[in-house]
């Protein structure tokens, strides 16, 4: 990873949908989908979906602190999915779809630690949030047909129907934080 940024990893649903917002962000580096926070070495796609392994759906990135901070992932990770349901997002149903965030750092577990407080106090959501965060410990790289998923795959169904609309609401909000194309 590059030397002069630091990692961050977050599980809010399907990674498919995590991945198409967080690569469009300037700062942001080596976005990889994959699987953390479960009990199964080297789980398979298959076997994280069946919802035996305790993993979640995961992202993986390296962000580039003086170009993004921490604290603004945090936000942008809070306003692009539901962090006040339990294991789902949609009609993703189960642990693995789960909302948490696998700090690096102690200091990445305070920033997420008081900004959920901070949510929490100032009710910005209905309900409480339910976000883990846990430390990030293995973090297994899904399948390369995983990658870039949502790009390569626009036309279908669950892009169409779920994935386009939340990457067209993200661009809407985040268009002084998007990469140039």
């Amino acid at each position: 990873m590059n030397e002069s940024g630091k990692v961050a990893v977050f599980a809010s649903g399907c990674f498919w949908c995590t991945e198409a917002i967080f690569k469009r962000l300037n700062g942001i580096s080596n976005v990889q989908s994959g699987y953390t926070g479960g009990t199964v070495k080297n789980p398979c796609y298959r076997e994280v979906c069946n919802g035996n392994t305790g993993h979640a759906e995961a992202i993986k990135f390296i962000y580039d602190p003086a170009e993004i901070s921490y604290v603004e992932l945090l936000e942008i990770f809070f306003n692009t999915h539901d962090p006040t349901t339990l294991n789902r997002q949609g009609n993703d149903i189960g642990s693995q779809y789960r909302s948490a965030i696998f700090y690096s750092d102690d200091h990445q577990k305070k920033l997420a630690s008081d900004y959920i407080n901070m949510l929490n106090s100032e009710e910005i959501f209905k309900n409480q949030i339910v976000t883990q965060l846990s430390p990030l410990n293995v973090f297994y790289p899904a399948e390369i047909e995983h990658s870039d998923y949502y790009d390569l795959n626009k036309s279908q169904p669950y892009c169409t129907a779920v994935i386009t609309p939340k990457v067209l609401k993200f661009k809407s909000a985040y268009s002084n934080k998007l990469k140039k194309t």
